[in-house]
């Protein structure tokens, strides 16, 4: 089948005008510096045969013809087929990585790329491959309510649930309970995971949970959220997008609550 070309500038990525990943010849006359890297898609295994995947980070934005876009990664969720987005998340987060693994943390040196997914210093050796920031979120129930929260740094007006990165040393339930007491000072029990997600806005891993309220009243950390309380099925506030792990926790909270 047909290679396939990820071009990215400034978060954005290029699509066909029809909302597709660009395939078969080059799209535009690529400059060879913006050339990251190339990959195929069977690490994740998609489709029955192996495509070459050639990652670019664009100098400036494509503009000028009609049979090409400009997409945010985000909204690209919503015309990309789910694993050709996953596959374009995957392709930013190496783009994010390659700008920020230029020099070697030992010695200083120039890194350069090694694989398709690693990179060795031209000094010292030391092999190099991409970062992930793990974090949790969980949807802390209680009774028919679940516990909403808007967080400063939350683009729009919606709720969330609540989350936080894992710390060194910290078990991914440790996580969990940790950011919900400091968050909230809620006490809660029966922590179950649920589901995982990349999180390519830059190289993240979402893990998700569920849990019960135990204890506690509700006290917000001012320091992080602007708002928050227990909310039922039938007075929901504006909540996160189907793109996100929080929605697919919430949906599922949803469906199956009484």
């Amino acid at each position: 089948m047909a290679d396939l070309y990820f071009a990215y500038c400034q978060g954005d990525v290029l699509l066909t005008a029809d909302g597709r990943i660009p395939e078969g010849e080059s799209p535009v006359a690529f400059q060879p510096w913006e050339h990251v890297t190339s990959i195929d898609n069977g690490q994740l295994k998609m489709e029955n045969v192996r495509r070459s995947c050639h990652i670019y980070r664009l100098d400036r934005p494509v503009t000028g013809r009609p049979d090409l876009q400009m997409m945010g990664l985000r909204k690209s969720f919503d015309v990309l087929s789910p694993d050709m987005y996953r596959l374009a998340g995957k392709c930013a987060e190496l783009v994010y990585w390659d700008q920020n693994s230029k020099y070697c943390g030992c010695c200083g040196a120039p890194m350069r790329w090694d694989t398709e997914i690693s990179k060795r210093c031209t000094e010292c050796g030391k092999e190099l491959w991409p970062q992930l920031q793990t974090a949790i979120i969980v949807r802390v129930t209680r009774g028919p309510e679940v516990l909403l929260v808007h967080a400063h740094n939350f683009r729009g007006t919606f709720y969330g649930l609540v989350a936080g990165f894992v710390e060194t040393g910290e078990t991914l339930e440790e996580c969990v309970r940790r950011e919900v007491w400091e968050e909230t000072h809620l006490q809660i029990r029966n922590i179950r995971y649920f589901a995982s997600q990349p999180w390519p806005y830059p190289a993240g891993l979402m893990v998700g949970f569920t849990a019960e309220y135990e204890s506690g009243e509700l006290q917000l950390q001012r320091s992080e959220l602007a708002g928050g309380g227990w909310f039922r099925k039938d007075n929901l506030p504006e909540i996160p997008g189907p793109v996100s792990l929080a929605r697919q926790l919430l949906d599922d909270w949803i469906r199956n609550s009484s």
